[in-house]
């Protein structure tokens, strides 16, 4: 058996740490169910059972998920230091990730598309506005999840350097919705990219989470290639925003050349925007995050 199946060395008491970690997660996780219609003070088994709204689940989701995402950058981060460290470290930074994903979707609703109603679009229904919704959450989780790789320990500077990365890929996201919805302007003077998601235009949703989730990918790889400092609070700051920044335009410059090339001979900005054909707006989303991923393989090659 030992030819056929050759196992690494796994640390000492590996299975206990696991299963602490797995605990804090479970713990974490009904956090944030509860928490999930606190805000717009719903029920959570009333929307998701008795009234079978697709939506609400859709936006829960998304938050569990993207806990999950910042979960998994932690877990085993304290392997070896003990059990009372590596329980402080978890439910520290979990903490810290409910926090900003709380936060960042108050942001994203109150400033980066404030002219729609989150919650109340979501009560009535509304799937577009969900998956933008969860894409936001999943989005802020990916950053998240970048600078807690790069920053080293559990101190003060690494808590200040995740909160200032946040804050970094709020920017990069409301600058990048800025430029798609003057995209759309341009194309549809009729209406705006967020009056057609308060209508419920599920393809301009699925296309819109596809930008925010491959803009997210490439601005978590601008920890590949700056310095980490615990000192220098501004120069990371600044650091991830410019990488941020370029990366971001890069990606919108390559998938939109991707797209022309892929989907040649195909109106592909009228068929989701006006006639919402949700087939071309996913291969919108997939070429959005895949070229992103190739992206993050090339910086982090």
């Amino acid at each position: 058996m030992e030819q056929l199946v050759a196992l690494v060395a796994f640390p000492n008491a590996l299975m206990l740490y696991v299963l602490m970690d797995i605990v804090i997660v479970l713990a974490l996780l009904l956090t944030i169910r509860l928490l999930a219609g606190s805000q717009s003070k719903v029920s959570v088994s009333d929307e998701l059972a008795s009234k079978d709204n697709a939506a609400f689940g859709i936006s829960v989701a998304g938050r569990m998920i993207a806990l999950c995402i910042v979960l998994s950058a932690i877990v085993g981060r304290h392997i070896g230091q003990g059990f009372d460290i590596a329980a402080l470290g978890m439910l520290l930074f979990g903490t810290i990730g409910i926090l900003l994903i709380k936060l960042g979707r108050v942001a994203h609703d109150k400033v980066i598309l404030h002219r729609l109603v989150k919650d109340e679009a979501i009560a009535k229904r509304n799937t577009a506005v969900a998956v933008v919704d969860a894409s936001s959450a999943i989005a802020s989780a990916i950053v998240i999840y970048g600078v807690i790789n790069w920053v080293k320990g559990t101190d003060t500077q690494a808590i200040v350097a995740i909160i200032t990365g946040f804050f970094v890929m709020l920017t990069v996201l409301l600058v990048t919705t800025r430029i798609y919805e003057l995209r759309f302007a341009r194309n549809n003077q009729v209406d705006s990219l967020q009056g057609q998601l308060r209508k419920g235009n599920l393809a301009l949703g699925i296309q819109h989470s596809g930008n925010l989730i491959g803009t997210a990918l490439v601005v978590s790889g601008a920890g590949d290639i700056l310095q980490y400092d615990a000192a220098t609070y501004v120069t990371n700051a600044t650091g991830w925003l410019f990488c941020g920044v370029v990366g971001a335009f890069l990606l919108a410059l390559i998938v939109g050349l991707a797209k022309r090339l892929v989907l040649l001979g195909i109106d592909w900005k009228q068929e989701v925007d006006l006639q919402e054909n949700t087939g071309i707006a996913t291969l919108e989303w997939v070429l959005s995050v895949g070229i992103a991923l190739i992206v993050l393989g090339i910086i982090r090659f």
